[in-house]
């Protein structure tokens, strides 16, 4: 063989060599989180369309902001922010499905979300099992972090803010009798209602003088509110979402009962007031979140929420979710990594960080204990501050 000829064929075998040598590499990076790239990869799990869409749209305005600012300044550890968006409709089997997709084809390093208790209980297994950080930023009810320590959530717990509003109730508004009302297919509803039965069994001044069940989709609460109307309640406790309160309010006032309704976040929506109209007049929301005496970092968050959106002002959904992406920002800048086996570890040592939505920490199960507790009232057609109740943050 000539000297070109060898030169030539030996030039040949290093191509063909470096070819096969990129196309692995290629196919070992298509294997990997996104985060081996120059972005981090964060979906969001939460409904757009039906009937809980009024809690997943303004999580994931607060989230695109977070993720804006972050970006603005400089990303985490030179990475960018990417938030992958997909609808869930509010449904257990599709968010099972959208928590997958997540996972399996967008390499997501964490999910923020659902928003509601029952579609979080459904995705936490799928992410736990997946070594993928799931930050509820709306569930509320019990079940959702003993899935396993990948799981996390930012939002007051009925377990922390259902005792405050009793105490409060007893004290300050002197209710006594008190009706409640569960969604029993709805798990966010039926867990609030044990809650509230466990916490007004240690008050002696609070007596539950009625235990209602309905059902989320139905239309007519007569029977209910006739059982109700007898035992003279001073108020109403319902543990379900806006559609179904703001029916069940309708009714108590054409049946002359004059009790007001109180609920958790599941109230807190601008459609509780539209379907009900006066009837929801008074009706309170217990919630971790307020515009009313915002912090300065709460007022910085309002202003730059209002800039974006036309002057809306924030809920409780759109601060948490901003507070989701940085606590997982935060984390991950303590930990020097972007991967969820190191990163979970310094989210589950938060301790005191500054959200819009409160002052958080994680305790040793993961849970957040927030402080201060909102509750909100509705008056002449809006949700306004009634009282901030302190929490313990131990």
């Amino acid at each position: 063989m000539s000297f070109k000829k060898m030169s030539a064929w030996l030039l040949v075998a290093m191509l063909a060599a470096g070819a096969f040598g990129c196309k692995k590499k290629e196919e070992a990076k298509e294997g990997q989180p996104a985060t081996a790239g120059d972005t981090i990869k964060i979906g969001f799990l939460g409904a757009l369309t039906g009937d809980v869409a009024m809690f997943g749209k303004p999580t994931l305005d607060g989230m695109r902001m977070a993720a804006d600012e972050i970006n603005a300044a400089g990303g985490v550890l030179g990475k960018k922010i990417e938030i992958v968006e997909a609808d869930n409709r509010g449904d257990k089997q599709e968010g099972a499905s959208v928590t997958q997709k997540f996972i399996s084809r967008d390499k997501v390093t964490a999910i923020v979300g659902d928003p509601t208790t029952g579609i979080t209980k459904v995705a936490a297994p799928i992410a736990q099992k997946a070594g993928v950080v799931l930050l509820s930023a709306g569930a509320t009810g019990p079940g959702v972090v003993e899935t396993g320590d990948f799981i996390f959530r930012d939002t007051l717990l009925d377990s922390i803010a259902i005792p405050a509003c009793i105490g409060y109730f007893a004290r300050d508004l002197k209710f006594k009798r008190v009706a409640v009302v569960t969604s029993d297919n709805n798990d966010y509803s039926v867990g609030l209602s044990q809650t509230f039965r466990d916490a007004a069994a240690k008050v002696p001044e609070i007596t539950i003088v009625a235990d209602e069940k309905v059902k989320d989709g139905d239309k007519d609460f007569s029977a209910q509110i006739t059982n109700i109307k007898d035992k003279k309640p001073d108020v109403i406790m319902f543990s379900g979402y806006y559609t179904e309160g703001a029916l069940i309010m309708k009714e108590a006032r054409k049946q002359g009962l004059k009790a007001p309704m109180f609920g958790g976040d599941g109230l807190f929506s601008p459609k509780f007031i539209e379907l009900g109209g006066t009837a929801v007049e008074g009706s309170m929301s217990a919630l971790g979140f307020s515009t009313e005496q915002a912090t300065p970092e709460t007022a910085k968050f309002i202003e730059g929420f209002q800039a974006k959106h036309n002057g809306a002002v924030p809920g409780l959904f759109a601060a948490q979710g901003y507070d989701a992406v940085m606590l997982l920002a935060d984390s991950m800048k303590r930990a020097n990594s972007v991967d969820p086996k190191l990163f979970k570890d310094a989210l589950a040592k938060t301790r005191n960080f500054g959200g819009v939505s409160g002052t958080i920490s994680m305790q040793a199960n993961r849970e957040p204990i927030k402080s201060p507790l909102s509750l909100l009232v509705i008056k002449d057609g809006k949700f306004i501050l009634k009282a901030k109740v302190p929490v313990k943050m131990e």
